[in-house]
This record gives C-alpha cells, sequence and structure tokens, in this order.
C-alpha cells in the first residue's frame, strides 16, 4: 500500500513539493466575475457636447451682442451700462431682428450664478437662439 506525501513510512517516497493551484484560480475567477459585474455599473456615459478652446481671439460680428455681468452682478449691453429691469426689453428687441443676433455672454468669476442664470432665463424667454457663453482660454 502506497500513501501520499509526507505521510507515507516509507522513505523511498518524498514529499509533495508542488503548489496547489486550484484554490487560486477558483479566487481569480470569482475576482474576475466580480469585476466583470461591477466595473460597468461604475462608469457613467452622458453624451455631453463640450466646448473647445479657441485658438485665437473671436472677432465681434455684426450680428453680435457683447452682454456682461461685473462682480457686482451689473449688466452691459455692449460696454453700456443697462438700467435695472431695461434687459428684458433689449431682450425682445434683439429677438425681433431678422436675422437673430448671437448674444454673447461674459461674466465676472465672481459674479453670482443667480444673476447669470436669469439672464440665461430672460434671453429664451424672450425667444433668442442663439445664446454663447464667452471664456479666456488658458495661459501656457
Amino acid at each position: 500500500m502506497t500513501e501520499f506525501g509526507s505521510f507515507s513510512k516509507d522513505a523511498a517516497y518524498k514529499p509533495m513539493s508542488d503548489i496547489n493551484t486550484t484554490p487560486m484560480v477558483d479566487v481569480m475567477l470569482v475576482l474576475l466575475i466580480i469585476f466583470m459585474v461591477t466595473v460597468p455599473l461604475l462608469t457613467h456615459n452622458v453624451p455631453v457636447n463640450l466646448p473647445q478652446s479657441g485658438q485665437g481671439v473671436s472677432q465681434d460680428k455684426p450680428g453680435s451682442v457683447a452682454l456682461s455681468v461685473d462682480a457686482a452682478g451689473q449688466v452691459f449691453w455692449n460696454d453700456a451700462l443697462l438700467p435695472e429691469g431695461a434687459l428684458a426689453a433689449r431682450l425682445q428687441e434683439a429677438a425681433r431682428q431678422t436675422p437673430q443676433p448671437e448674444v454673447r455672454l461674459r461674466a465676472d468669476r465672481d459674479a453670482r450664478y443667480g444673476v447669470i442664470a436669469g439672464i440665461i432665463s430672460e434671453a429664451q424667454g424672450a425667444g433668442l437662439q442663439r445664446l454663447g457663453f464667452v471664456t479666456q482660454p488658458e495661459r501656457r
């Protein structure tokens, strides 16, 4: 009768020195299945059309309006200060033009979001179709 491994009483048999890899393969397969299930859940693919930074400074077209907001929340129409409440009338007047001008919104970095959101809402309510945001390109 022969015995297995080091439990043998016979000196002719040597202990088994091979590593049993079956438990390791089982664990690796379980981990692989877990990762295959969880990785698609962790990635969120939302189709977003991000703006590209322009190579140069764009020139104002004759059919465009520069609308600026400073840090204090004051609104400027083509660099002229607008009195409070006059923005809606100007936006409606611009919306009636054919073709409609492109409104380019420049906002100070410290401007309140509520002021900017209000301007966007008024522009949409007036019927303007083209509203752009002016940013400063990164300096390299």
